[in-house]
């Protein structure tokens, strides 16, 4: 199994960038591996994503979510993926956001892509995404605030 953990600091309160990662549609706007997301209800959305040639399609479940703290989720079929954000308020002003990916490889190309550390620049650079995304706009594109208990 392949573990990725990178952290990015952004200049806007813990709540603004808690609230705009709950927005997974947008995940395309900084993500770059991501093509779509589409929410399916409160806990389920589908992915669509893209790492170099390798397109792959899987169902998330969020497993575990509380306000301006932690959005955890899996796979749920087909691809053994799951990964946990979570936001650290260091002023009032600057929140520290912390995503840990864990992913099963497959095949040549990812195997590859992991052992050479692609990956974790690539989360690293759409962390800086992230940062650039949400400072620029200064405000949330929305927000869910609900609970999801593990």
């Amino acid at each position: 199994m392949a573990r990725i953990i990178e952290t990015v600091d952004v200049d806007v309160p813990v709540s603004t960038a808690y609230n705009q990662w709950t927005q997974f549609e947008t995940f395309p706007e900084f993500l770059s591996f991501v093509q779509s997301i589409t929410q399916l209800d409160d806990t389920h959305n589908h992915w669509r994503v893209k790492i170099g040639t390798v397109e792959r399609e899987f169902d998330a479940e969020i497993t575990e979510q509380h306000a301006d703290e932690r959005v955890a989720w899996r796979s749920t079929g087909g691809e053994d993926h799951a990964g946990v954000v979570t936001f650290h308020k260091l002023s009032d002003t600057e929140t520290r956001v912390t995503v840990q990916l864990d992913w099963e490889p497959q095949g040549f190309v990812e195997h590859v892509g992991d052992a050479l550390g692609i990956d974790d620049r690539s989360v690293k650079k759409d962390l800086k995404n992230f940062k650039t995304f949400i400072e620029s706009r200064g405000a949330e594109t929305g927000a869910w605030r609900g609970d999801v208990q593990a």
